[in-house]
């Protein structure tokens, strides 16, 4: 467009809406609802503010519209990990629900610490974001009430045994653990062990493995072993605490935290030329694709991932200022009988 080439600034200025606003031949205040996905504007007027703002190499000064405003257009999300599938696919769910939407998504990473989660939400809610979504409801105290006292919407995704703070987005994991519990027993299994990760990063684990305790005693029953890794789930953690298990004393099956530990358990087996199911079953939880794509899928739980980030979008988008009423809403699970169990 040989108009923006004409008007281009200094390259030592800083490109500014007005500069778009000259470029393109229109007013500042239609360049700024384009950018903001506001209003009705013509479609070639839009293209042409949109091959103006390209050739400019123009970046919407939010700070700026946020001091003036006190609201912008900006998402904050927290996940404690990107290491799986798990958490990419709530993201997903959140993305699909921000099209054809002004917002746009921050997301943060805290490693499944709650101090670094700390730090995370300070820096987002300067800000003033539009709401914050964040997972589960374990956070430090500063969290809670930085969360509890900004004003904006607050969703905490993936569980909903507790109170949440504004919105909650998820599943009972006790009811899961709970669940797979009955489903094991009746498919006649009696002597249980448990292989699992460190609680106190993931006390959605805990919940699913007092679910689990709860349907077991019940019916008598009760965990006879338990192998739990130091450190956080993966496949390689899953393999030697299943070596570990099996030295321990004989169980006809064994329940994982999640999913990554129970492939890790079922490639233990395969090098060690145990049959699964019939000298060790195995089940786990999240239902992920490895698990499904393995010689014989794995017999496990799903939780509806995409499901939790889309309604979480929803809930806040509804309604953008926070409600006295505190809700919850249940995705709910979904159990996947597989072959190893």
């Amino acid at each position: 467009m040989t108009k923006a080439k004409q008007r281009l600034p200094d390259k030592k200025s800083k490109i500014t809406l007005r500069d778009v606003a000259q470029s393109a031949d229109v007013s500042e205040s239609t360049v700024s609802r384009i950018m903001r996905n506001e209003g009705l504007v013509a479609d070639a007027t839009r293209a042409k503010v949109m091959e103006a703002v390209r050739a400019l190499g123009y970046v919407p000064n939010r700070i700026a519209g946020s001091l003036a405003s006190l609201d912008t257009n900006l998402l904050g999300v927290v996940v404690p990990s990107l290491s799986n599938i798990v958490f990419p696919e709530v993201l997903q769910g959140i993305n699909a629900g921000l099209k054809r939407t002004r917002f746009q998504a921050v997301i943060s990473v805290s490693d499944y610490d709650m101090e670094r989660e700390e730090t995370l939400v300070r820096g987002i809610l300067s800000w003033q974001p539009a709401a914050i979504l964040i997972t589960g409801f374990d956070h430090t105290l500063a969290t809670r009430r930085m969360l509890d006292q900004s004003g904006v919407r607050v969703v905490e995704m993936m569980e909903i045994d507790s109170a949440p703070i504004d919105v909650a987005v998820g599943m009972s994991h006790r009811k899961a653990g709970y669940a797979a519990g009955r489903y094991l027993i009746e498919r006649g299994y009696r002597r249980f062990g448990y292989v699992g990760h460190d609680w106190t990063a993931d006390r959605r684990a805990r919940h699913r493995y007092d679910g689990l305790s709860e349907a077991l005693a019940e019916a008598g029953l009760s965990i006879l072993a338990h192998a739990i890794a130091d450190g956080s789930s993966s496949v390689g953690a899953g393999k030697q605490q299943t070596a570990q298990l099996r030295s321990m004393t004989d169980v006809d099956i064994a329940v994982y935290s999640n999913d990554d530990m129970a492939v890790g358990g079922y490639f233990h087996c395969l090098e060690a030329g145990v049959r699964v199911p019939e000298d060790l079953a195995i089940f786990g939880f999240n239902g992920l694709e490895i698990g499904r794509e393995l010689p014989k899928p794995l017999s496990t739980l799903r939780s509806n991932r995409f499901m939790i980030g889309l309604k979480s979008v929803e809930a806040i988008l509804e309604d953008r200022e926070r409600p006295q009423t505190k809700t919850t809403i249940d995705t709910g699970f979904e159990l996947f009988a597989g072959a190893t169990a």
